[in-house]
């Protein structure tokens, strides 16, 4: 039996304020002042739906819940969808690309 591709990574991106967050800030010493600040996640659900489960408190990472604008499909739908060990790899992966970008970065 092949493994399951339905798994996602995407990429919210989170307001400025949450540059008022020093374990943000601690987080991210490289970067850009100007570049977007994102979270970075995985999912075994439909990006959106996710998005709205953070939202809403559930399940919900406190910085996408407080700073949460919007999805970021430019940065991640090419990726998707794959099966779960790949998606844990590119979360991590993504992350790092973002921050070698000069992003501000938090991934759980």
């Amino acid at each position: 039996m092949g493994k399951r591709q339905h798994y996602s990574v995407y990429v919210i991106e989170l307001s400025k304020d949450v540059l008022r967050e020093t374990k943000f800030r601690r987080c991210n010493p490289r970067y850009i002042s100007g570049k977007p600040c994102v979270y970075v996640g995985m999912t075994g659900l439909d990006p959106d739906i996710r998005f709205d489960k953070h939202k809403a408190g559930i399940q919900h990472n406190i910085y996408v819940l407080r700073y949460g604008i919007q999805l970021l499909p430019d940065l991640y739908e090419a990726y998707n969808p794959m099966d779960y060990k790949t998606a844990v790899d590119m979360e991590i992966e993504l992350g790092i690309l973002l921050r070698e970008a000069g992003f501000g970065v938090w991934q759980a």
